[in-house]
């Protein structure tokens, strides 16, 4: 798509127009709606997940709107599968401004009838996974003196439930490392911030049967990270927790 259409399709006040962006678990749900609003405001953005239709297919969509998407298949698990994310969007769109970690799975049960390989799926997924890709764009975010790493957790990273062991782990494992990734980064203007969404409706939902109006929907946590994104220059919005508005 040539650069005229794509400036047409774009308002003039873009927040993130000449930015570049990367999306992990981008293909469906929280993270499409994540990477078309980032789109939406302007931004270039690198879309990844495991399954190259899927992610071939969104991105596709996102072209169609006039946003400069790349979709890359790669298994955030791996540090080589990470770092050639992170290079092959470099190459692509120039240095990366914002990262949002939103890959995540959960499995559920009693934790004493889980299994270790359990254990290995979701901690890697949900924990790991944000620590490889977010060591892979610090120090160059370091030597632009700048960006944003933003963490999608859980409200389930501050309530204990039964048959939650592992993704609460997971999910509180990720609050510390947000803090502490935080505190190694702010001196060079880069900002780690972390939100937690209650019970979201995609189809991955476990919440069948309630109705809509008690649970958030994919584009609400996508305009939170918009909010994330807009903050003044010199304000820091570590944390967000987001509840839909009517309780069930």
């Amino acid at each position: 798509m040539s650069s005229n259409v794509r400036d047409e399709a774009l308002s003039p006040g873009s927040p993130l127009l000449n930015k570049t962006a990367v999306v992990t678990g981008a293909s469906r749900g929280i993270g499409r709606a994540i990477a078309l609003r980032l789109g939406r405001m302007g931004a270039s953005v690198a879309i990844c997940a495991r399954k190259r239709a899927d992610i071939e297919h969104t991105a596709a969509s996102f072209r169609q709107e006039g946003i400069r998407a790349l979709p890359i298949v790669a298994d955030v698990t791996v540090a080589g599968d990470v770092e050639r994310l992170i290079e092959r969007t470099s190459a692509e769109f120039g240095e990366i401004e914002v990262l949002v970690n939103n890959a995540g799975i959960g499995l559920f049960g009693s934790f004493y009838e889980r299994s270790e390989s359990d254990w290995d799926a979701v901690l890697d997924t949900n924990l790991k996974a944000v620590f490889l890709a977010s060591r892979a764009v610090a120090a160059r975010m370091i030597r632009s003196g700048g960006g944003h790493i933003i963490n999608i957790s859980s409200l389930a990273s501050k309530s204990a439930f039964s048959g939650g062991a592992i993704y609460c782990a997971s999910k509180w494992g990720l609050m510390g490392l947000t803090a502490c990734m935080a505190e190694d980064l702010r001196a060079h203007g880069v900002r780690v911030s972390v939100i937690c969404p209650g019970s979201v409706n995609t189809e991955f939902s476990p919440h069948a049967g309630r109705p809509p109006a008690t649970l958030l929907q994919p584009e609400d946590v996508a305009h939170a990270v918009a909010t994330l994104l807009t903050q003044s220059p010199e304000s820091f919005i570590s944390e967000i927790d987001l509840r839909p508005l009517k309780k069930v």
